[in-house]
Parts: C-alpha cells; sequence; structure tokens
C-alpha cells in the first residue's frame, strides 16, 4: 500500500501561521507560546519526513517526541504532556486506537489526529468514540496534514480560552460570595439549622464541614492607644497574618468590629486540642511582633455534632465576654471554672476600684454585641464581688454610674439618652441584687440597639458614597472593593458586609449589573464594537466581556444588538 514518505517544510503557508497567531492571541493570558506535538509512526521514512522536514518552532509548534508504536510512546507521552497527538492507527504491539484510548483515559484535553492507510468504516467509527479529533485517510499531502493541525489546534485553544474564562467566572462568583461567609457562620452557631441545610450551606461555599469534633475559637486583636497611627497600620498587618491562618481544618469567619471566629475541626478530640493549642501559640506569636498589640481568645467547648455548634459557640461568648475585665492579652477557656464569689461582709478597702471602672462599660458598649451582655453582667458582678452587690447604697452607686456612662454614649451618638431605661430606686432597694444584673442587663441591650441603628444611618449614607464611587469609576478595570472601601474609609470585610446588607447585593454583583446595563446603552445607542464597548464599561478581555453578558441576558452582545429575545 502506498504511504507518502516526504511531508515538504514549505507545506506551512503564512496565512496558517498568522490564523494560529491570531487564535492564539485570543485565549486566555497565561498560554504557553508553543502546543506540543508529539508523533507515532511505525514507518520511519514517513515519521522522519514529518519531524524533520516541517519548521515546526517557526509556525508556533514544538515537536515534543516521537515513536515507532504505542507501548513505546505512551511513557514519553506521559512525560512530554503533548497538547496534540498525531499517531497511525495500524502498528505493531499497541495500535493507534488503543494508545488513543490510554491517553484520553488520562489526558482528556490531549488532541488526537489519527492517520490510517485503512478506509473502513469500522476504524472510523470507533476513533470518534474515543473522542479523537480527526482521522485522516493516507496517502495525505502536507499541506493537508498541516491545515488540520491548524484547526485541531484552533479548537483546542478556543476550548482553553472556553476554560479560562469559565474559571475565571467560577473564582470571582466564588470570591463573590465570601462576603456571605459570615451568613454561613451565623447559620451554623444559631442552632436553626439542621445538619443537611448546614452541609448544603458549607458547598456552595466549597467547604467540607465534615468531621468527627468541632470546637468555636473567638479572637480579637486590639492597639495601643498610646499612638493610634502607628498602632492602626500594626493591626491591620496583624490581621492579615491572622486571615492567614485559615485552612481545611480551620475555618476562618470575619466578624468585623468583633473580631474573627474560627470553626476547628477534627478526627478526634485529642487532634482538636492539639490543633487549638497550635493555633492559640500562633495568635501569640503574630500579636508578640507587634508590640503595643494585644490579643483576646475565648476558647468554647468542644462537640461532636454539627448542631452542637450553637453551644460551643455560646460557651466561647461567656469566655470571650471575660476580656473586658482581664489587663492585656489574655485567653480564656471556657471550661476553666469561674472565679469564687467574694465574701458576704463588705470590706471597702477590698473593693477593687478598677471592678467598677466605666471605661470597661464604655469599652464594652463600643465593641460589644447583644449576645455578650448576659456574659458581661455576670463577670461585672462577679469582679466587684455579690457581697458588694448586695448592699444597696454600692447598688444604687454602681447603677446610676452605669445609667449615666450609657447615657453619656448614647448621647454621644448623636441619639436620645430618653430611650433607655432608667434606674428604680425603690426596686434597687427592695429586689437586691438580681434586680440590679437585670437592669444592667437591659440597660446595655437596649443601648447596643440603639448603636446598631445609628450604625445603620451612617451605612446609608456609606453605601450611597460607594454607589456614586462605582458610577463616576465603572470604566476603570481595575476598580475593586478594596478601592471602594479605601473611598469611604472603611475595612473591605466591613464594607462588603454592609453593602450587601444594605443593597440585597454583593459589590461585585452590583458593579457587573451597573456595568452589564452601560454596556446595553452602548449596544442600542452606538455603532462601537463589542470589544470597545468592553473596554467602556470596565472589561480588558471582550470574550469575558461577551461571556458575562450572555451569562446574564442569555443571549450575545450582536444578538441583544439585532433586537433577539433570550429564550
Amino acid at each position: 500500500m502506498h504511504r507518502n514518505k516526504h511531508v515538504k517544510a514549505d507545506i506551512y503557508t503564512q496565512n496558517t501561521s498568522k490564523q494560529y497567531e491570531k487564535t492564539h492571541t485570543a485565549c486566555a493570558e497565561g498560554e504557553p507560546a508553543l502546543l506540543k506535538v508529539f508523533l507515532v509512526e511505525d514507518e520511519v521514512v514517513v515519521r522522519r519526513g514529518i519531524k524533520k522536514n516541517i519548521a515546526w518552532e517557526e509556525h508556533n509548534y514544538e515537536f515534543a517526541g516521537e515513536a515507532s508504536d504505542g507501548e513505546l510512546a505512551l511513557p514519553l507521552i506521559r512525560k512530554a504532556r503533548p497538547d496534540i497527538l498525531i499517531t497511525d492507527i495500524k502498528m505493531p504491539f499497541m495500535d493507534g486506537l488503543e494508545l488513543s484510548r490510554i491517553v484520553k483515559k488520562e489526558f482528556p484535553e490531549t488532541e488526537i489526529i489519527i492517520l490510517s492507510g485503512y478506509g473502513e468504516f469500522s476504524y472510523a467509527r470507533e476513533a470518534i468514540q474515543l473522542g479523537v479529533s480527526s482521522y485522516l485517510l493516507k496517502p495525505i499531502s502536507g499541506d493537508a496534514l498541516i491545515k488540520e493541525i491548524d484547526q485541531v489546534a484552533e479548537r483546542l485553544l478556543l476550548q482553553r480560552a472556553e476554560k479560562a474564562i469559565q474559571e475565571k467566572y467560577r473564582l470571582e462568583m466564588l470570591d463573590n460570595a465570601r462576603p456571605d461567609r459570615s451568613r454561613l457562620f451565623r447559620d451554623l452557631v444559631s442552632g436553626e439549622k439542621t445538619v443537611s441545610e448546614l452541609l448544603d450551606l458549607a458547598e456552595t461555599f466549597e467547604i467540607d464541614l465534615s468531621a468527627s469534633c468541632y470546637s468555636i475559637v473567638l479572637i480579637k486583636l486590639s492597639a495601643s492607644d498610646r499612638d493610634p497611627q502607628h498602632f492602626s497600620g500594626a493591626l491591620v498587618q496583624a490581621n492579615e497574618e491572622l486571615e492567614s491562618l485559615g485552612g481545611p481544618n480551620l475555618l476562618l469567619f470575619d466578624r468585623d468590629l468583633e473580631g474573627y471566629a474560627v470553626l476547628i475541626k477534627a478526627d478526634s478530640e485529642e487532634t482538636l486540642l492539639e490543633t487549638r493549642e497550635a493555633l492559640t501559640a500562633r495568635i501569640r506569636e503574630i500579636a508578640e511582633r507587634y508590640p503595643g498589640l494585644y490579643y483576646a481568645v475565648g476558647l468554647g467547648s468542644t462537640t461532636e455534632r454539627l448542631r452542637g455548634l450553637k453551644e460551643s459557640f455560646d460557651s466561647a461568648c461567656q469566655a470571650f465576654a471575660h476580656r473586658y475585665f482581664t489587663a492585656g492579652s489574655c485567653i480564656i477557656d471556657s471550661a476553666a471554672p469561674a472565679a469564687p464569689a467574694a465574701d458576704e461582709d463588705i470590706d471597702i478597702q477590698s473593693i477593687d476600684p478598677q471592678a467598677i471602672n466605666t471605661d470597661r462599660i464604655a469599652e464594652f458598649l463600643r465593641t460589644g454585641n447583644a449576645q455578650e451582655v448576659p456574659y458581661f453582667v455576670e463577670d461585672f458582678f462577679r469582679d466587684i464581688g455579690n457581697a458588694a452587690g448586695n448592699s444597696i447604697l454600692f447598688r444604687q452607686y454602681i447603677l446610676l454610674d452605669l445609667f449615666f456612662c450609657t447615657a453619656s454614649f448614647v448621647e454621644g451618638l448623636q441619639q436620645s439618652r430618653d430611650e433607655l431605661p432608667a434606674p428604680d430606686v425603690n426596686k434597687c432597694m427592695s429586689m437586691g441584687g438580681e434586680f440590679a444584673r437585670s437592669y444592667m442587663k437591659e440597660l446595655l441591650t437596649k443601648a447596643l440597639a440603639i448603636r446598631e441603628r445609628a450604625a445603620s444611618n451612617r451605612y446609608d449614607a456609606m453605601v450611597a458614597d460607594t454607589i456614586r464611587y462605582i458610577e463616576n469609576h465603572y470604566a476603570d478595570p481595575d476598580l475593586t472593593l478594596n478601592m471602594a472601601a479605601s473611598h469611604v474609609r472603611f475595612s473591605p470585610n466591613y464594607l462588603s458586609r454592609i453593602f450587601s446588607e444594605q443593597t440585597g447585593q454583593t459589590f461585585i454583583k452590583f458593579l457587573t449589573d451597573y456595568r452589564m446595563n452601560k454596556a446595553k446603552e452602548l449596544l442600542r445607542c452606538t455603532t462601537k464594537k463589542s470589544s470597545e464597548i468592553a473596554y467602556d464599561v470596565g472589561y480588558k478581555d471582550p470574550h469575558y466581556f461577551s461571556f458575562l453578558f450572555k451569562k446574564q441576558t442569555g443571549i450575545s452582545p450582536k444578538q441583544f444588538r439585532g433586537g433577539e429575545q433570550p429564550d
């Protein structure tokens, strides 16, 4: 049977090369400059002709290797990982179909061109079933072969470009969903979701919750007041280091002003405790690297069930609330026994004035949350001593001092103190220390609600300012959440959460929708090319713009301009 023994170098044309370069340029950034081609052919003359007489590199290909049969080729292919495999179909030891079957299984993205001197349809049919790109009959001219290689290369690069675009979109949407991790954490510790619901929610964030043991750890880093500007920068750096501690068994959640929560999961309680100890050691190490920074850590109880995370979180909150009564850095374990109550007899000299220092209350009003109120109140009275709390005179003094401190805080928010419950002197006298505790809880809870309402008003202005910033800068392809956050002077995580809560959309979703609406206007009202419009609305890559446009509208920019409606 006649076989083509010579493949001439001049079969490559300038047009073919330009076509390839055009295709290559259209693909995702970072694509290798040369596609690898591997040849398997049992006839030496044919194999040598294909290898030697083609200027591979001049035409953006790399000749990555050759072999005389599939058995010899396979280990070489595994090492070279070619983009395109050209193989004869009829060879000794291992034929082209068997080789193709193995290559497609191990390297599904490799494109395969089969050369055959046999015209039987059964070979072509099996090749198609294997996912072979082309089935060419010998003899084949050099021009036809290189034309086929170029067509295969074009399809390959376009497929890679499409996959790159889809991966970019997936990562962007994943990043888009990250602000909602705080909602995931709230669901995990609320006790209101079923286990299957929690697992489904975690899966949307690509988080694996499976484990035999769990525990919650609450963390907060704070800066010294001596040099706020210097320590503020140190705090940002330390928090960035802290955020890098997350991993498969340490799930880190940003709680904004309240610090961070870490969900530790492990296969045994022993491993969990070892992991927790390593975590606290790392926190100490980070904080100690920045003199003037303090850390507070609340260690929650361990649980074997996902539904037990509520109890672990509650115990962590109880431990964490004690930070207001601890000088300097602290690690508080919820399993540690509570401090003993004071003696019943009141010794005024024995009372620590720091225990009734309103600075602690003011700090709690600034940074605490409603869930911590009961624990803060219990720690407050434990510190001053039950006997002191049971003194009518002392109790009245404490509650009045507490009220005026809280009223001053509320007025500092430019809110009315009239909403605060005033201390009832008669009940204070008749109902004892339990009333004092109950009143303090009510007062602090109300003050925190006022704080949140005042903050919400500020959020409205912040979100409006952020939207104006998007409207003025949407055409900037480098526009990011960080840039907007810097403009409104909030942290990116904080802005992301507030923006989502106030608008019902994440920052990136709002920005994408705004850009797409602007693109629709330009498609309707101008004759600009789609690639020009892509750049005008903030996208460097017109292919990614078209992908997003079709993702949102269901049709391409060209179809939209032509008046087509989505299905």
